[in-house]
């Protein structure tokens, strides 16, 4: 099976695929406790097919207790978790990935010392075909091919999927540690702080990356500080502090920078409010 087939980005149409009825993911009415500390208290919110929904809160806010959960590193104390409408309990990361969960957090799991392919299929890579499976030798210029296939697909311009990934620029690795977990999810992309410590133009490549995903009718959830970035990508966000949730705003038409800042901080307690004028962002 030709894995690059997973993704099929069609640039013809600017259409994009509409949310179906059942979310993709769900988080019900999470709990989670470290000793005294809560960290999140009846959180829920879901993601839809096509669209990215911004998590958004301060450090301590509850956001990484939350994706900790989803990702299978943390168990919840009490609440659920639905992927395609059916509850699941997600043991560990092993199970997040057979439920097509991926992940991208800041760190971006990505090995400096092999080639840009090698990164791609990690933990998953191509043998052999019989009479040379059972040797478990690696099927490396498939591996290459279908590597290219996917950065092509998904338009990360790279010179040669045979580059170590210490050669490539901070967009670069993080544009293929997204396509990565894009290929081998199920349509569902929690992505932490994607473009964080990125220059201008490498921000750029990334955000368009993410409007790529949702475009191709991915549920993505999107963890940022930056304010602009949200808004640039987002259709939805849900706001947190101290482990509360305490805003969704689903519709981001004429809220700023400035609005978001005010719900994150606490200074604005009120979702109706944030929608300031230019003049004040």
């Amino acid at each position: 099976m030709n894995v690059s087939n997973r993704i099929s980005i069609d640039d013809t149409t600017n259409d994009t695929v509409g949310p179906p009825a059942v979310a993709a993911l769900e988080v019900r009415d999470i709990y989670k406790s470290f000793g005294a500390v809560r960290a999140a208290r009846g959180i829920s919110f879901e993601v839809r097919r096509g669209e990215v929904l911004g998590l958004l809160g301060d450090n301590g806010a509850g956001k990484s207790t939350i994706v900790g959960c989803i990702a299978g590193s943390q168990q919840p104390d009490s609440g659920s978790i639905r992927v395609d409408g059916k509850e699941v309990v997600i043991h560990n990361p092993q199970v997040a990935h057979e439920l097509g969960i991926q992940t991208v957090f800041q760190d971006l799991a990505l090995v400096d010392a092999l080639d840009i392919s090698t990164n791609m299929f990690l933990n998953r890579e191509i043998l052999k075909p019989r009479p040379w499976r059972w040797l478990r030798w690696v099927d490396r210029a498939r591996m290459h091919q279908e590597t290219a296939q996917i950065l092509e697909r998904l338009h990360i311009n790279i010179n040669s999927v045979r580059q170590p990934m210490s050669e490539l620029s901070g967009g670069q690795r993080q544009a293929v540690a997204v396509g990565r977990a894009a290929t081998w999810g199920k349509q569902i992309i929690l992505l932490d702080e994607p473009a964080a410590a990125l220059g201008v133009e490498q921000t750029a490549l990334v955000l368009d990356l993410i409007r790529r995903l949702r475009k191709e009718g991915m549920a993505v959830l999107l963890i940022s500080h930056n304010m602009h970035d949200v808004l640039e990508v987002c259709d939805r966000v849900v706001v947190l502090r101290h482990g509360t949730k305490v805003a969704q705003l689903d519709e981001l038409d004429g809220v700023t920078t400035r609005g978001l800042v005010d719900l994150i901080t606490g200074v604005s307690l009120d979702a109706g409010d944030v929608r300031h004028s230019e003049s004040e962002d």
